[in-house]
């Protein structure tokens, strides 16, 4: 099935997935025990799931999760786990002398930028994804491992509207 959304349309049906735009429907749908590596990937909850170089902290990777067209993927319950494990991975930057906020906004288009090395790039997506399909055991964890190493994460009432860490 296609839907025509105007400009920035067609959208696509894509194998029981929310509608894509026709541009993404070749992209490889990644698999959360699958080998990890930069690019761009349609996840198992019908996201998009972009991993790359941070544009200003080399030491860092950009991942971008976008839920556009599908308001199930956000919910409060999800937003906040979101806000967790983003928050977990910012121990490592503090405890290693980043200067940069928590990078994370809330809704259908949210930004990470984890470290290289603080966590390894398949448990922090395998995290991510099964978030997105409604488990958190996997970002728990990584919580759990930040917590025993640098003290207890922030609570997520500690960000501001955009999902970045307020001044403390």
């Amino acid at each position: 099935m296609t839907e025509d959304r105007g400009a920035a349309g067609p959208y696509i049906e894509y194998d029981g997935l929310p509608v894509l735009h026709g541009s993404e429907v070749k992209l490889p749908l990644i698999h959360p025990y699958a080998p990890v590596e930069a690019g761009r990937y349609v996840t198992p909850g019908g996201g998009r799931l972009t991993i790359r170089k941070a544009e200003k902290n080399a030491a860092h990777l950009r991942i971008t999760l976008d839920h556009l067209g599908c308001p199930a993927q956000c919910t409060p319950e999800k937003d906040a786990a979101f806000r967790r494990l983003a928050l977990a991975v910012e121990g490592y930057c503090v405890h290693a002398g980043c200067r940069h906020r928590a990078a994370f906004s809330d809704g259908v288009l949210r930004c990470f930028e984890v470290r290289n090395g603080a966590v390894t790039l398949a448990a922090f997506v395998r995290a991510v994804l099964a978030i997105e399909l409604g488990d958190l055991i996997p970002a728990g964890r990584i919580i759990e491992e930040s917590e025993a190493r640098f003290g207890p994460v922030r609570r997520s009432e500690g960000l501001d509207d955009e999902g970045q860490a307020e001044a403390v």
